[in-house]
């Protein structure tokens, strides 16, 4: 079994691996440079997905973050600098999240995500929050490709559905939930 010692080592040499990975060693860039990065990665998205285009014309907002980078060895840490919030096609907002875990795990792997906000109440909570940790508050619904071809808009009940799309690199399982987002304010 391992000690506490290594078990510390091991989460401060993935929390720096993660920093440096994510952004070069910043955390966070420019206002703009988040917009575009935030938009390119949506319109990745919808290039290779066309129901997420379908859910986006309805949604009430959509939080983007374009380079979170997950990092394990039975202690794990998350982290993406630099989100968008849009909101009827304009920037809203920006925030960044970060995640923490242990267990059964190994590798790197880089992805992005797309939370769909499809009701006034599950925007308002995130607006409201100061850090909305995913898995509490409105109920979200991780979309793969099976679900979002049933996708309609009778079928779209939730207030959050998620895309995780653009993963890199190997990493023994995704998850959201212990996710905690928080408001930026970038330069």
């Amino acid at each position: 079994m391992l000690n506490n010692k290594w078990l510390s080592f091991l989460l401060i040499s993935l929390l720096a691996l993660t920093g440096c990975a994510t952004t070069g060693g910043e955390l966070a860039g420019s206002a703009t440079d988040i917009t575009r990065e935030s938009n390119a990665a949506l319109q990745n998205l919808y290039a290779s997905n066309p129901e997420a285009r379908q859910l986006g014309q309805r949604a009430k907002g959509i939080l983007v973050f374009p380079n979170i980078v997950k990092a394990g060895f039975v202690v794990g840490a998350q982290y993406g600098s630099g989100g968008a919030l849009f909101k009827n096609g304009r920037t809203a907002g920006y925030y960044n999240i970060a995640a923490a875990s242990y267990g059964l795990q190994a590798g790197i792997q880089s992805f992005s995500y797309a939370l769909f906000f499809m009701d006034n109440a599950s925007l308002s909570y995130l607006d409201s929050s100061a850090g909305w940790e995913i898995g509490v508050g409105p109920s979200i619904v991780v979309v793969d490709k099976g679900r979002a071809k049933s996708l309609t808009t009778t079928t779209a009940k939730s207030g959050v559905y998620a895309y995780i799309f653009g993963q890199e690199g190997l990493m023994a399982g995704i998850g959201l939930q212990g996710s905690k987002i928080t408001r930026i304010h970038p330069d």
